[in-house]
């Protein structure tokens, strides 16, 4: 289970040794130079990888497939899921129309000295298509990482569209150059998470 883009592992122990594991991970770990690591490294790694978080990325008004989540649907599950017919028209829709015209993208700025914290203006050909729903610094990336949930009223978006774009991001008073795409930028086949 990974949250961060590399392979990881989730802990549960009973509070009454909890002290007690703490003392061991950070002792063993010494020879790995283990560190610790804050909220705001989460923030970073998440971005980096693309996890999306429900509440900041995403909300209840986007659905699996715009959001980049369809693996996650389960078709052949028995009595299905709540929702999947409309997954499964949504899908079929966008196949005929060469795509969605709503869908999650991740965008890095070019200049490592701007950053992105939330709610920035991404602009394609000079018109406002959308906004930063959750940043940070990617320091894999060398820059300022963030997801975007773009719309268009006419064409479909996929890799033409992102290709056929000039894309900038508003900052105070300044456009700030961007890179616009619908992978993961850090790891998008997953190698790192699977041994």
């Amino acid at each position: 289970i990974t949250y961060v883009g590399e392979l990881g592992y989730e802990i549960f122990v009973p509070v009454e040794f909890a002290m007690h594991v703490y003392d061991n991970i950070m002792k063993y770990g010494e020879a790995f130079q283990l560190k610790h690591a804050g909220l705001r490294a989460l923030g970073s790694l998440r971005m980096e990888k693309g996890y999306r978080d429900y509440g900041h990325d995403m909300d209840n008004t986007d659905t699996l497939l715009e959001c980049g989540l369809g693996f996650t649907c389960d078709f052949e599950k028995e009595n299905g899921f709540i929702g999947m017919y409309h997954v499964i028209d949504q899908k079929l829709k966008a196949r005929e129309e060469g795509g969605l015209k709503k869908k999650m993208a991740q965008v890095l700025l070019k200049d490592p000295k701007y950053l992105l914290h939330h709610g920035e203006i991404v602009l394609r050909n000079g018109k406002m298509i959308s906004d930063i729903r959750s940043a940070s610094y990617g320091h894999s990336l060398k820059g300022a990482v963030g997801l975007t949930m773009l719309e268009s009223n006419t064409d479909p978006i996929n890799k033409k569209y992102i290709a056929n774009g000039e894309w900038e991001i508003a900052i105070g008073d300044e456009l700030v150059p961007c890179e616009v795409f619908l992978a993961p930028l850090y790891d998008p086949r997953n190698k790192k998470i699977k041994v």
